[in-house]
């Protein structure tokens, strides 16, 4: 099985591992982990949100954050725009890409957003459609490809169905994401060969929680697969939260080791990247959630 021999990593830190944190981060914290985490050669980095500051007050910075960073070039800076209202807001600020989001689990969508699949995605066609207008890239976020916290295990051909409908409104590429870390192996692979019946192979991310311990191993699959493209997140950060207690998204390091010892390229600096997790780390007052980070420090340590 030929492997691919360079793989992307979106970090998606930042975003999606802070904003659960309940203590407040000032903006001037997230700017210095974002600028961390392309020091240490990130190339995608998934930066804030502009949703109500009611529904998340840690995104609240959004401008701040963005005007904050240092831009470098040949670096893709990404945003989570829930409607067209925060597009509006996250145009001002230039991304380079939004991010648009529906799941392949009709309870969840009834749960999250009130409405079914096929609406949510209606309702995200014309901030697809002003930001292409704007020469802005869109990626869509697949949640609960594999399983659900309300509905259980979730079916290839759901799957499919929201790739489908993601397609039909011009989203130019789709992450399959675990939402809630219960997938396998062979789960993954399914889910995404559902996805690849609507997308190219290049335009398909992995997003594996690591719940239940399985985010490597289906990293692993999906690889297998030759998916290039993975999202991640520095430290671990993010909890899950339909799983009390759980780890959530897949360490950044974790996977670089794991990729790195598989003579896979990523153009990430290990040892900088773990110092960008310690960073913030010890700013929220824990230790991090990397495997890898916490091995590495334990051995300069002694």
């Amino acid at each position: 099985m030929p492997y691919p021999t360079r793989v992307n990593l979106i970090d998606v830190g930042p975003r999606d591992g802070l904003q659960n944190e309940k203590q407040p981060v000032p903006a001037q914290v997230k700017i210095e982990l974002v600028q961390r985490l392309q020091a240490a050669g990130l190339r995608e980095i998934e930066v804030t949100s502009y949703v109500s500051p009611k529904w998340v007050p840690q995104m609240a910075d959004n401008h701040a954050v963005m005007q904050g960073i240092a831009r470098q070039p040949g670096v893709r800076y990404s945003v989570l725009t829930p409607n067209l209202k925060g597009w509006e807001a996250a145009v001002q600020d230039a991304p380079d890409e939004i991010v648009v989001f529906g799941a392949a689990s009709e309870a969840f969508s009834q749960k999250n957003i009130n409405c079914s699949i096929a609406e949510s995605i209606e309702r995200f066609a014309p901030v697809v459609e002003a930001a292409l207008a704007a020469g802005v890239a869109v990626r869509g976020a697949m949640s609960c490809t594999v399983g659900c916290p309300y509905e259980g295990e979730i079916a290839p051909e759901r799957v499919a169905y929201l790739a489908g409908l993601m397609r039909g409104i011009g989203v130019q590429r789709v992450d399959v994401a675990d939402t809630i870390g219960v997938g396998t192996p062979l789960k993954v692979q399914r889910a995404i060969e559902a996805t690849l019946r609507h997308y190219a192979l290049e335009d398909v991310s992995g997003h594996f929680h690591d719940t239940y311990g399985q985010a490597l191993s289906n990293t692993l699959a999906a690889l297998q697969l030759g998916v290039a493209n993975f999202q991640s997140s520095v430290a671990g950060l993010g909890g899950c939260p339909y799983a009390k207690g759980a780890t959530g998204n897949v360490a950044t390091e974790d996977v670089v080791y794991l990729l790195h010892g598989m003579g896979i390229d990523t153009g990430i600096d290990l040892d900088a990247l773990v110092d960008a997790g310690v960073f913030i780390s010890d700013f929220l007052g824990r230790k991090t959630q990397s495997r890898v980070a916490t091995a590495l420090l334990n051995r300069h340590a002694g």
